[in-house]
């Protein structure tokens, strides 16, 4: 009994060291980085943002142009007696043209509108990379959890065979105080791991599955071609190592009482943000157009009469007339002034949109750094700890088993419990690292230089 239990130990260290050197890989491995980068590069959205922002400068040309010139074509006063053309004086063949002028400075301030509006299309784009960032990241990091949990329980689940093994050979040799509930339980730990491995699999896939998403290439050249998704592969893994992701801003968030005012005035700078400063200058825009209805609306008309000669030969005097229009906005109460409120109540509006993002994003910062601080504080029990602890647990329940000092029972609880442990380690790690990457993204700063200045301040600088 002592000489299998012995062999039982040292096989125990040879299928450990043996699945160590395993590579469960698929056809491909894809890092961290590959995986964020492919993502960014091969978003449709972006490319669709592009055209958006195209569309809205071109418009923005176009709202600046003058309204096109109207032509007029008639006959006047022709008599109706005979239907000649030469019987009357007054009958003439005229042509006119007319041209309006928008009120005030409408045209100017529509294209700036417009233009200033366009500007917000690269800002969105800033925030989408972000996003894409924290969403591939957080995918990659659920596959990774669940690849190396599925080398975890493979690893337990081969020494647990091995285990069976022995028992059972002992049990049917009728050595040692080996019982039939013994053989049972290490068959069940084995149906039990088995279970576990299976959950964690298609934990796996479905992330996998997930993260080809956003790993389809396509050819933003070419729109209008039908992809072929069968050729995007989905058969990968993710690497086995961890990248080391650390906080953007560290020495904001870091300081136990880190000023809120503080992250707030940072998170102005966040692309997400300007977008709504650049919504805000649109609607201050937006007021000064509808304040140009106060101000009247010219036109200018002009018009050619031909007449033909008189019936006796002698000829007449062609006509030329010129007008000028305009309305007057006089009875502004229920029409202007009630425009002009409207625009000042939509700009209003949009400064309560930039409050309850900047809240928002606080709130989820203030989470995710609590999450930081329990994560740690976990993180160190088990370095410090329980790792170590349940493996000496484990070690010592092989030991008395062999030395038949021990239940068998006892061998296997210890073993799980240091299967557990490992898992919920490398789960607290892969948690950690997620939260980072969610703070990561509240914490992204514009790089360009086509969004408005920041215009607002949290508390005293």
């Amino acid at each position: 009994m002592k000489q299998q239990l012995a062999i039982l130990s040292k096989l125990s260290i040879a299928v450990a060291c043996g699945l160590l050197s395993l590579n469960v890989r698929a056809e491909q491995v894809i890092s961290l980085e590959q995986a964020i980068a492919i993502a960014q590069q091969n978003d449709p959205w972006q490319h669709g943002n592009k055209l958006k922002q195209t569309a809205l400068e071109e418009r923005s040309i176009a709202s600046g142009s003058l309204p096109d010139p109207q032509i007029s074509l008639g006959l006047a006063n022709l008599p109706t007696d005979t239907w000649n053309f030469n019987q009357e004086g007054m009958t003439q063949f005229k042509v006119g043209i007319s041209q309006m002028f928008p009120r005030g400075d409408s045209l100017e301030i529509k294209q700036d509108r417009l233009k200033t509006a366009s500007t917000k299309f690269p800002l969105l784009r800033e925030d989408r990379r972000a996003k894409i960032k924290q969403s591939v990241s957080e995918l990659w990091f659920d596959a990774y959890l669940a690849q190396q949990t599925i080398r975890l329980i493979e690893k337990e689940r081969g020494l647990f065979e091995q285990m069976a093994d022995v028992v059972k050979a002992s049990y049917s040799n009728v050595i040692g105080k080996i019982r039939q509930q013994d053989v049972i339980r290490a068959q069940l730990e084995i149906v039990q791991l088995d279970d576990r491995l299976t959950a964690e699999k298609q934990k796996f896939e479905s992330a996998i599955a997930r993260l080809n998403e956003w790993l389809v290439i396509y050819n933003s050249d070419d729109l209008n071609q039908t992809y072929d998704f069968d050729r995007q592969t989905s058969a990968f893994s993710v690497s086995e190592q961890l990248p080391h992701v650390k906080l953007t801003t560290p020495a904001l968030v870091e300081a136990n009482n880190y000023s809120r005012n503080a992250l707030a005035n940072e998170l102005l700078a966040h692309p997400a943000i300007l977008a709504i400063d650049v919504e805000q200058e649109v609607a201050d825009k937006g007021i000064s157009l509808t304040k140009q209805q106060y101000k009247p609306q010219w036109g200018v008309n002009a018009s050619y009469g031909y007449r033909d000669n008189m019936q006796s030969g002698e000829g007449r005097a062609d006509l030329f007339s010129v007008g000028v229009t305009f309305d007057l906005p006089l009875f502004t109460e229920n029409k202007q002034d009630k425009e002009v409120a409207a625009s000042i109540a939509e700009s209003e509006a949009v400064k309560t949109e930039k409050l309850l993002l900047v809240k928002k994003m606080l709130s989820a910062i203030d989470k995710e750094l609590q999450q930081l601080k329990r994560l740690s504080q976990r993180q160190s029990i088990y370095n410090d700890l329980l790792l170590k602890q349940t493996h000496d647990q484990a070690e010592a329940a092989l030991t008395a088993y062999t030395n038949d000092d021990g239940d068998f029972a006892e061998v296997v609880r210890s073993r799980i419990a240091e299967l557990n442990a490992k898992i919920s380690s490398l789960q607290i790690e892969v948690d950690t690292l997620k939260a980072i990457t969610r703070i990561n993204y509240f914490l992204t700063q514009s790089t360009g230089n086509n969004h408005v200045g920041r215009n607002h301040q949290f508390g005293e600088e």
